[in-house]
């Protein structure tokens, strides 16, 4: 039953298809924009400008009037001042954990009506709660869950930790399905939007005041964004298990990924993350199915860059773009560059190869996006399980992959105040948390105990310092650029 269901998590864009009638559209920006967006919006079209890119995001409404010149790409691209048109493409978690074989799918429902397991469902198992007010955690004691962190052992945490815990002034943007921001190991490291806490001119509590108090354009943003629901609560929305296996969604990959960068230390509760000390901001582009878009990643990552995160922790990617058509996903790379040009670390899982083998980037024909993009922002991370070995699944490239780390049966926060290192356990079939998915937050968290302890420090500093201390291991000879594994302990010798 093993072989009906991968063992990888990890986040896809699938390349080069259109994603309903949506598009991104670059603009000269030497042109009118004015006309631009008033002949589209007289056309019916709905238009939303990126903040620090000239992209448009362009989507056809039931208003939008017939197209005489073809279809709305062509149309698009007839207007002038338009240098660039692409598909909005759409974004999904690469592993849904969906049972396809109709023998097994029939023996599955039959045999959950009957057991204690949570009943099927046509939504998601929570509603978003409320944010709580923030409060100091002040518990204390040893985390009772650190022994089934095998990673952070091997990494070396606890060594680190004698330098530095990391800085609350250290935020890491996790973009993914959401946060579970009520998390009892996550609550108290929760980003604190400063212009949307305290008390306002009239007395009223800025985080539910209905206002965008700071001008940001976002109202009551306290701990990040929901850019699926547009709203403020980007919480980790999860299906039940039922839905999960027989129709796909997400299991909580986004809270899992937090709890590796920055978990709560020596609370007396759960576990502990790589920097338990720094901030971590949830932004919420993946929905409770494991849908998305291109443009709510672009969107996520401008949230992030402008309100303050150092380090964008990104578990999701693509396999490949369009080499027939000589097009890739331009507005992304411009969204990543923006973030190079603001000096913001673009940490990224480095995919995880098809059948199972792994995959030299340096040439194969369907490379892993972001993280085999060509910029220096960029830290590619591989997966290593508990013996130093390459993930089976794992991307590796000797020149396109940077690093490996943890990222084979990682134990860690789940939604709904839970820990695990196990998506699936029922009827035979046993699915643990695997993926570069895994792995990138490791590394995220590595690069924030860095900064905490080294704050004049450049990223790009920052980046050499975490390849040049890798602990050198044969899984990785000729495989990453540092031919080795993280240690964030050797990292804060550097």
């Amino acid at each position: 039953m093993k072989s009906l269901i991968s063992l990888i998590v990890f986040a896809l864009i699938l390349p080069y298809q259109s994603f309903g009638e949506s598009y991104l559209v670059k603009y000269d920006t030497t042109s009118k924009s004015n006309f631009f967006q008033s002949t589209l919006n007289d056309q019916g079209f709905k238009v939303k400008k990126f903040e620090f890119l000239p992209w448009f995001l362009i989507e056809k409404t039931s208003t939008t009037k017939s197209i005489s010149n073809g279809d709305m790409k062509s149309f698009l691209q007839s207007l002038p001042g338009v240098s660039y048109v692409q598909p909005d493409y759409p974004v999904k978690l690469l592993n849904d954990f969906k049972v396809t074989d109709p023998i097994l799918r029939e023996m599955i429902t039959e045999r959950m009506k009957n057991s204690p397991f949570p009943a099927p469902t046509n939504g998601k198992t929570q509603d978003n709660p409320a944010i709580p007010p923030f409060s100091e955690d002040r518990g204390n004691g040893a985390d009772p869950n650190f022994d089934q962190q095998w990673g952070m052992k091997d990494i070396e945490v606890k060594k680190a930790w004698q330098k530095t815990r990391g800085s609350k002034d250290i935020v890491v943007a996790v973009l993914d399905t959401g946060v579970d921001y009520t998390h009892e190991d996550l609550q108290p490291n929760m980003w604190r939007n400063p212009g949307e806490t305290g008390k306002d001119e009239n007395g009223q509590d800025k985080s539910t005041n209905g206002k965008d108090d700071d001008g940001n354009g976002f109202i009551d943003d306290v701990v990040g964004w929901d850019f699926v629901s547009n709203d403020n609560k980007p919480f980790d929305l999860t299906l039940s298990m039922f839905q999960i296996i027989l129709g796909g969604g997400n299991p909580g990959h986004g809270t899992h990924c937090a709890g590796n960068v920055g978990a709560r230390a020596d609370n007396g509760k759960g576990i502990a993350g790589v920097a338990p000390n720094v901030k971590i901001m949830a932004l919420r582009f993946l929905s409770e199915k494991g849908q998305g878009t291109t443009s709510g990643a672009i969107k996520s990552l401008e949230y992030a860059i402008k309100n303050g995160a150092q380090i964008l922790s990104n578990s999701w990617g693509s396999e490949g773009e369009d080499s027939k058509e000589n097009k890739d996903n331009q507005a992304l790379k411009e969204m990543i560059r923006f973030s190079e040009e603001k000096g913001v670390l673009f940490v990224a899982a480095a995919g995880n190869g098809r059948g199972g083998k792994g995959y030299s980037n340096d040439n194969d024909s369907k490379p892993a996006y972001p993280a085999s993009y060509d910029m220096d922002i960029i830290i590619s991370v591989a997966a290593l399980d508990s013996q130093g070995q390459l993930g089976k699944f794992s991307n590796w490239g000797n020149s396109t992959v940077d690093i490996g780390a943890p990222g084979v049966k990682v134990f860690s926060t789940v939604p709904g105040g839970k820990y695990s290192d196990t998506v699936v356990d029922l009827f035979g079939m046993k699915v643990t948390w695997d993926g570069t998915s895994m792995a990138a937050p490791h590394v995220s968290g590595a690069a924030a105990l860095y900064w905490s302890l080294h704050p004049e420090k450049s990223w790009r500093e920052v980046k050499s310092a975490i390849i040049e201390s890798a602990v050198k291991i044969p899984s990785m000879s000729q495989k990453s650029v540092s031919e080795g594994k993280l240690n964030v302990n050797s990292l804060l010798q550097m």
